[in-house]
């Protein structure tokens, strides 16, 4: 059987993509340069791929040593708040809670100011990654787009919150979609989806004459529009409390619905479910 990684390994890979030296992390981490080469040598095999580009100018991580980089941060992270979390589980007034980079800023102060009395962690990440942590047990429920788009691991069971529509954001002195079957005809227009349809999106908008622009993140896409008084394609809850005077939504020029759900374990946090439809409601989503 293959042997799993210590946590001094992980610790080793994390140390020295951030000194950028095999010497610099073994000091950091209290333990000799040659014992610090072994280790790493020892990693290598077992990964069966170099980890580390090594020279006299110091250590560069190869796409796999920055994706096992990635990975010990992912797990010393949650080893490094252990402790914590189960203190609080103890004391019954904690959840761990999870969702993607664009929908944070809109979701979590609906729940930090919903449910006062409950301390709520919050922590974003990738989908893929926040389901993994609800399967593992190190998060109490993750907020994420792509339910229906992928394989849930055993442990994990997703829960609809809500239904999101793309509109068109369209600030003051941004002109409306003309008509015709290219209404987009040679504008820029930013877009954002927070699920995995931006290729799709991205074709539609190009078809109706538009010239996409994507945006990282929802309050990006958002801040382009602002900034050049351009449309933007953004799902309705991006802006469910942020519209400024003067700016307002409107439909789309093509449908396209997106999914909200809430991963839990088979046996979710109940103060959390019970308050989905006020959540609901905020995000100005629809329950079908």
């Amino acid at each position: 059987m293959t042997s799993l990684p210590s946590v001094e390994d992980l610790s080793l890979v994390r140390a020295i993509i951030r000194t950028g030296a095999v010497g610099t992390a073994a000091r950091e981490l209290r333990i000799s340069q040659p014992s610090a080469s072994q280790r790493l040598g020892r990693l290598e095999r077992l990964c069966g791929t170099k980890l580390f580009d090594r020279d006299t100018r110091g250590a560069r991580p190869t796409p796999a040593g920055a994706e096992l980089g990635r990975r010990a941060d992912h797990i010393l992270g949650h080893l490094e708040e252990v402790y914590a979390a189960t203190r609080a589980a103890a004391a019954g007034q904690r959840l761990v809670v999870g969702a993607f980079s664009s929908i944070a800023p809109i979701l979590f102060p609906v729940l930090d100011a919903d449910l006062p009395d409950l301390e709520i962690q919050q922590e974003v990440d990738h989908g893929h990654f926040l389901v993994e942590r609800v399967a593992e047990g190190t998060m109490d429920a993750a907020f994420i787009a792509i339910a229906e788009q992928m394989t849930l691991p055993h442990g994990a069971v997703a829960r609809r919150v809500g239904r999101d529509d793309l509109v068109l954001f369209v600030p003051p002195g941004a002109r409306p979609p003309g008509r015709g079957r290219q209404p987009l005809k040679d504008r820029p227009i930013a877009f954002s989806t927070y699920d995995r349809g931006a290729e799709d999106v991205h074709a539609r908008l190009a078809a109706l004459g538009a010239i996409p622009r994507r945006g990282v993140t929802l309050s990006t896409t958002v801040a382009m529009a602002r900034r050049r008084n351009h449309l933007a394609l953004v799902p309705r809850s991006a802006l469910a409390t942020e519209l400024r005077p003067g700016e307002h939504l409107t439909p789309a020029p093509f449908r396209y619905r997106l999914t909200l759900s809430v991963v839990t374990t088979p046996t979710p946090p109940a103060v959390l479910i019970r308050h989905l439809p006020r959540l609901r409601a905020a995000l100005q989503l629809t329950p079908r």
